[in-house]
């Protein structure tokens, strides 16, 4: 797609513009080694109890330790990499806590750290798409995330499948660059509105080979919705989670060991997990560093 169609795109208003899809398992790999979850349905091998299952690389969420970051970004990198963690997911939308690129890029391959994606405010998609597809080339990114909507997606349906249509432009512009544009849930996205859940009305419209889900458990779950139950019906779509738990009555996130969702269950029920980032992100923690090398240490010794 031409840059001049995708502007055309990503303004106009949803009348014909809007495809439904069909959940689906993948099963064909692309281009880029990845399984095509466009495909006809096929079964998912069920987890073998005689070879445990383990996260291969366990990826920090950076708004996690917001508060360090701001303080040092490369004194906090050095920390989170020796606590153990592999990957970062940076945030775009805090401008990277004021370093530049190259200062990230420069950081990252000092540490030893991959930063597989990074989070984006929505108007992302709308104003010079294509250099923002060229910077994360340059750190190395995978996907590109939009962590939430406009404050219009509160109101109205019509106002999350206008944005389904954008998400379908520019995620065709994104893998045409060898990048993928994915949507994050927050608690909010569970909120019955006219009727319908908006991310169930979300997911329907976006096109699996454009765009993909990156799965919160704990917002879901927060928010009144099962991980469990989402992932079993939009499995082909989820390529990549925050791995958050939350307290017995769902009102907030909690250190991953105290609380009540059972990660390790969910974990095991991901197809591929190895091809899927994976980030911790504690939100409310006191100490954000401790917090981190608790859920680190935590994730590292789980098996299933």
């Amino acid at each position: 797609m031409q840059r001049r169609d995708f502007l055309a795109a990503v303004g106009v208003t949803t009348a014909g513009l809007l495809t439904t899809r069909l959940s689906a398992q993948s099963g064909t790999a692309l281009a880029d080694g990845l399984p095509d979850p466009t495909v006809a349905p096929t079964a998912h091998p069920p987890v073998s109890p005689g070879v445990p299952g383990r996260l291969e690389r366990i990826g920090l969420e950076l708004y996690a330790v917001r508060n360090a970051m701001k303080a040092n970004p490369e004194r906090t990198l050095a920390a989170i990499r020796a606590i153990g963690y592999t990957d970062v997911e940076l945030l775009w939308s805090f401008k990277n806590f004021g370093q530049t690129t190259k200062e990230v890029r420069d950081t990252l391959k000092r540490e030893g750290l991959k930063a597989p994606s990074a989070h984006m405010a929505p108007e992302t998609l709308l104003a010079d798409w294509e250099s923002s597809l060229e910077t994360a080339k340059t750190l190395g990114h995978q996907y590109l995330i939009v962590p939430s909507l406009p404050a219009e997606t509160d109101k109205s349906l019509d106002a999350w499948k206008l944005w389904a249509n954008r998400f379908n432009a520019a995620g065709e512009v994104a893998r045409q660059a060898g990048i993928w544009l994915a949507f994050h849930n927050e608690p909010t996205h569970q909120k019955t509105l006219q009727g319908e859940v908006p991310l169930e009305v979300f997911a329907r419209l976006l096109d699996p080979k454009l765009v993909r889900l990156q799965l919160d458990c704990g917002n879901m779950l927060v928010g009144g919705g099962d991980p469990m139950d989402f992932l079993s019906r939009h499995r082909a779509m989820c390529w990549s989670f925050h791995l958050k738990n939350v307290v017995a009555d769902h009102s907030t996130d909690t250190e991953l060991a105290k609380g009540t969702f059972n990660l390790t269950s969910f974990l095991a029920a991901i197809p591929e997990l190895a091809k899927k980032p994976c980030y911790v992100e504690q939100e409310g923690a006191t100490d954000e560093m401790a917090s981190a090398k608790a859920n680190w240490a935590y994730l590292n010794g789980l098996r299933w």
